[in-house]
């Protein structure tokens, strides 16, 4: 197990989805956030079933920098309740994991 890992939320727009992930980056929060676009999510929100379009971020990120991910996304994002899931890297190459940790402010 490394202390890598990966964080993943979404946004109701592509344009929120690009904002947070130059943030992160910017920030030196994340090596790399990858944005997929767009998926569709079924859901349960105050007492009805939804059903919305939305952007799905995989946040590369350390266990050391996540509190400040998820404090950056509850900051940027507009959901009343956002996604922020933390994933944890098993494995990897040795070089992209020294990637993520040399990109990433600790």
């Amino acid at each position: 197990m490394t202390d890598k890992k990966i964080v993943v939320t979404t946004t109701g727009s592509e344009e929120q989805a690009r904002s947070i992930a130059r943030a992160l980056v910017e920030r030196r929060l994340a090596a790399c956030v990858n944005i997929l676009s767009p998926v569709e999510s079924v859901y349960r929100w105050k007492g009805k079933v939804e059903s919305d379009a939305e952007w799905l971020l995989l946040i590369k990120t350390t266990a050391e920098a996540f509190p400040r991910v998820r404090d950056a996304i509850l900051e940027l994002h507009s959901y009343e309740v956002p996604e922020c899931i933390l994933l944890s890297i098993e494995d990897g190459s040795a070089d992209y994991l020294d990637w993520i940790a040399d990109s990433v402010n600790s």
